[in-house]
């Protein structure tokens, strides 16, 4: 069921989401100081691409700075990126087969705002200790 989900996802909004986070990706990695933006960018844009089967759980570790680039990424980039989830889930939305997919889009939102002091793993592999901030 999770690769027909991630099918329809793909062809109905994930491959525009996906490449959304891409090319915020690539603009992150001009500039060396926001070359983990861009890796985080390039993160999302996996999660986007295929997210049924996935879990985003808290990333041990994660520190200060962690806040501070999800302060700087959610005022250059992340608000955008939600931006882009909600207009993609009101449009899935439409549809009766497409209401799965708007959820899932809409709870895909946080981790697109604040996307440091996050990991995405496998759904199937969570770690003993990592409880899910959500999953899809």
């Amino acid at each position: 069921m999770r690769t027909l989900l991630n099918i329809i996802w793909l062809l109905f909004g994930g491959l525009w989401l996906a490449l959304g986070y891409v090319a915020f990706g690539i603009i992150a990695c001009i500039l060396i100081i926001t070359i983990p933006a861009g890796v985080a960018s390039f993160r999302m844009a996996a999660y986007a691409l295929w997210p049924f089967g996935k879990a985003v759980v808290e990333k041990p570790g994660a520190g200060v700075g962690s806040g501070v680039m999800n302060v700087i990424w959610f005022v250059v980039a992340g608000v955008w990126l939600a931006i882009g989830h909600v207009t993609t889930a009101f449009a899935q939305a439409i549809t009766i087969i497409g209401i799965p997919l708007a959820i899932a889009n809409l709870k895909m939102i946080p981790v697109t705002c604040f996307p440091f002091g996050k990991q995405i793993v496998d759904a199937d592999r969570l770690p003993p200790h990592a409880r899910p901030l959500h999953s899809i």
